[in-house]
């Protein structure tokens, strides 16, 4: 797995229960799954070289982030390794523009969207479509990076003077945000994980409800279709996170990711075969696991950090209060705001789980829960 985040801690953790050894490109030795897997090597995703010297060896090579340059991802195919996602199909969750043109020519249900390169481009498509015009970065944003509401040309003018290379959609008016999780292996197999509803704030994921509450189960199977679709006609090995938004007339896809996602961190307790066991599976194209879910209701909540960094002095009230809560910490420094872990309930009822997931949470970010 070339990234050590905390998506390969986890994929680590995977990896030990199905006999499969796992290395890891790390940027340093404190990187999160350098910390816990023994065959972590230091090396820049950059360097085509390091990437070389690193695949030496691997039966599959896969990714924690989508950061590695294409061209790179196709010289190591081109070398003979196995590469999950390849870089064809990696390259629609790297660059935005790509995505949309792909998926428009699909038939997935997209918003309206245009590259652009100038400000009266940006007042053309308003003029069209009506403000405001969302103007997202073409490549490398995530948790709400790299995306700009603009209301107005200036607005615009002033996020096209960074420079950075741009598109405008538009703004979708929807009710909330779902995502679907799909897995296919190299041989066609794929299966689909429930549609779950992720709450955002801020721009990052604070939680994630399985299976999305009160959704028509006809239109959870066409979300599932639509992500099923696309992962074959990209041609995705591994996991791809669909991300879409439900309006009143139906379902619009936002985002993908080619690897574990957050939206799937309930998997770990609360479904047969977690999402990092299921990467694994697809990509030495193994069969696939179960995706049912274990619990008739799951609520993952993201651990963010707060103003006291001693979180592990709240592990015993949190424990004591809800033994039936699942805590995940990921190995990294605490920071306001920063991702360092995520905290899991089951249940049978969804305010009742939702509470003891949001009192967790709450209580072990700052020992505050309101």
């Amino acid at each position: 797995m070339i990234g050590a985040g905390q998506l390969a801690r986890m994929t680590q953790q995977a990896a030990i229960a199905l006999g499969v050894e796992l290395r890891v490109l790390a940027e340093s030795a404190g990187d999160s799954a350098a910390r816990v897997v023994a065959d972590a090597r230091l090396g820049d995703y950059r360097d085509l070289a390091d990437l070389r010297a690193f695949a030496q060896g691997c039966d599959a090579i896969t990714f924690d982030h989508e950061h590695v340059p294409t061209e790179h991802i196709a010289a190591l195919a081109a070398d003979g390794h196995a590469v999950h996602p390849g870089a064809q199909a990696l390259v629609h969750a790297q660059d935005k523009a790509v995505m949309r043109e792909r998926l428009t020519a699909i038939g997935a249900p997209c918003p309206a969207w245009r590259r652009i390169a100038a400000a009266a481009e940006v007042e053309e498509f308003a003029a069209e479509h009506g403000w405001p015009v969302v103007l997202k970065a073409v490549r490398g944003g995530y948790d709400g990076r790299g995306v700009w509401v603009c209301r107005s040309g200036e607005e615009a003018a002033e996020v096209l003077a960074s420079g950075v290379p741009l598109m405008a959609e538009a703004l979708v008016p929807f009710e909330r945000e779902l995502a679907v999780l799909v897995a296919r292996s190299p041989h066609g197999q794929g299966v689909s994980y429930p549609v779950v509803e992720t709450v955002q704030k801020d721009g990052i994921c604070v939680e994630v409800l399985a299976p999305a509450p009160g959704l028509d189960p006809e239109r959870a199977a066409v979300a599932q279709g639509i992500a099923l679709k696309i992962a074959t006609e990209l041609g995705v090995t591994g996991l791809l996170a669909v991300e879409m938004f439900e309006t009143s007339s139906g379902l619009v896809v936002n985002e993908l990711a080619m690897r574990p996602h957050n939206s799937g961190h309930w998997t770990i307790d609360g479904a047969r075969t977690s999402q990092f066991e299921q990467h694994v599976r697809a990509v030495l194209d193994l069969p696939l696991g179960s995706p049912a879910l274990a619990a008739p209701v799951v609520v993952m909540a993201n651990l963010l950090g707060g103003d006291d960094p001693d979180v592990f002095s709240r592990y015993e009230h949190v424990m004591a209060h809800d033994p039936g809560i699942k805590i995940h910490f990921y190995g990294k420094d605490v920071r306001p705001g920063r991702k360092i872990g995520h905290v899991t309930a089951l249940g049978t009822d969804l305010d009742e789980v939702r509470a003891r997931a949001r009192h967790a949470a709450a209580y072990l970010a700052d020992g505050v829960y309101t």
